[in-house]
């Protein structure tokens, strides 16, 4: 399966720390000129440099994916249209529902869903200008397709983006634009490293039937299928890697 993807652009959101991050170190090491966004721009520059050092192309571009206007100048200075679109940039917020206010709903379903749809739809619209077609990846969740508690607004966002993915797949799929979804699981990151070496961490571990967290790098696979000509014929699909969680008895 040839997952190499030399002299194709790629852009993605989120990339100034964790998975995005991640994603953008391996598509640079497939000879993809990557675009790294998100608001930091200390963090992306730092982030480049990394990229660079390992023998790869990367630019950074400052990008609030939940402002219009931030998305449209990124897309502008970024120039020609991206052959594959991460869509990454994401934020959760883990109070219970009865708690939650209306500004922490906003925000977390602005930058989730919102800000997936602007991005993608400015990344269809560039490339059926360039007359080329494309692939977008939007990262979701596995609480996307089976809710957890205390994440009323993240499930709900994840859960919709989901369903994004399947109609702009529909819509876009007559101009050569691939979309699709990729579920990660527990994936082990420095966010939530703390968290699962405690009690109510190993708990959720035990109930993952492999009896583990997943690791950034078993992401790899999927996201490379569904970017590169390997998923030439994948649309419209949402790719769980999540170590058999889904399937996990209730």
């Amino acid at each position: 399966m040839n997952t190499r993807l030399d002299g194709k652009t790629a852009l993605v959101t989120g990339a100034s720390s964790g998975l995005g991050r991640h994603f953008a170190a391996l598509l640079a090491a497939r000879g993809v000129h990557v675009v790294l966004a998100a608001r930091r721009r200390a963090a992306l520059e730092e982030a480049c440099g990394e990229i660079a050092g390992a023998g790869g192309a990367a630019s950074a571009v400052a990008l609030d994916v939940a402002d219009p206007a931030s998305v449209a100048a990124a897309f502008a200075q970024i120039g020609a249209a991206p052959d594959i679109v991460v869509n990454n940039a994401g934020i959760a917020d883990d109070r219970p529902a009865m708690e939650m206010d209306e500004a922490t709903w906003d925000r977390v379903v602005d930058t989730n869903l919102k800000g997936a749809f602007l991005v993608a739809q400015a990344a269809a619209n560039a490339l059926r200008a360039a007359g080329k077609g494309g692939s977008i990846v939007n990262v979701a969740s596995i609480t996307g397709l089976r809710p957890a508690g205390n994440l009323a607004a993240y499930a709900a966002s994840k859960a919709g983006l989901i369903h994004l993915t399947k109609t702009l797949a529909l819509e876009w799929a007559r101009h050569g634009i691939r979309v699709n979804a990729l579920c990660p699981g527990y994936i082990e990151t420095d966010l939530n490293r703390d968290f699962f070496a405690g009690e109510a961490g190993r708990t959720l571990i035990k109930r993952i039937p492999q009896r583990r967290l997943g690791r950034p790098e078993e992401l790899d696979g999927a996201l490379l299928l569904l970017a590169s000509d390997a998923g030439s014929y994948i649309t419209g699909a949402s790719l769980a890697v999540d170590g058999g969680h889904l399937v996990s008895s209730l």
